[in-house]
């Protein structure tokens, strides 16, 4: 059976990780179910385009215009749609990224809320010991962040701040967001170079 991951975008700041990571793994052709949350869609016309859907019906055509490939391999999900498969542990896949992961959907997660289907998916992969990556953006972090952070490392969530790193001598805006894709990937077990790796090329 292919291998199929779920990508939850919440309404944090920093909607170009996970737009930037659903690029990269249609690229390579891999079964994505991708659901967002009404908050992102706020972000996502704030933050990566002014025109973005609204409706999932036609975010296929939008993304595949802007970023000149095909999303073919990509199911976009309504956030109430209960029959999806990513919302019951018999189908759901084993890996989820939620990117990015806004503070409301960590506590969400954290406390079993499932008042919605990222959510509720989210809570299907630790249920099932899945491999769970959340991408949080926040700064600062408070005492309550903090904890239902830990929360979740002691339950096996991978935890993946977006930090940007610097070594790979980022040249503009989108290399420093391949730092943090980079690093999702790696996370999700899936053999896909975006940027040279620490102590490549370093001239020694």
């Amino acid at each position: 059976m292919k291998k199929s991951f779920t990508l939850a975008v919440t309404g944090a700041s920093g909607v170009q990780y996970g737009m930037r990571l659903l690029q990269v793994l249609a690229q390579h052709s891999l079964s994505v179910f991708c659901v967002m949350s009404d908050a992102s869609r706020v972000v996502l016309r704030t933050e990566y385009h002014p025109e973005f859907p609204l409706h999932n019906e036609q975010a296929r055509g939008f993304l595949a215009s802007l970023c000149h490939q095909s999303f073919d391999s990509v199911t976009f999900v309504d956030n109430d749609d209960w029959f999806s498969c990513i919302a019951s542990g018999s189908a759901a896949p084993d890996t989820m990224v939620v990117c990015p992961c806004s503070m409301g959907t960590l506590s969400a997660i954290a406390t079993g809320a499932s008042n919605s289907l990222h959510e509720r998916a989210a809570d299907v992969v630790i249920k099932e010991r899945g491999n769970l990556i959340l991408v949080p953006r926040e700064a600062p972090l408070s005492t309550i962040h903090l904890r239902h952070m830990l929360m979740l490392s002691e339950l096996g969530v991978c935890m993946l701040p977006a930090s940007p790193s610097f070594y790979s001598n980022p040249e503009c805006i989108d290399d420093l967001v391949d730092t943090v894709v980079q690093r999702i990937l790696d996370q999700m077990k899936v053999d896909i170079s975006l940027v040279k790796r620490w102590g490549e090329n370093d001239g020694r």
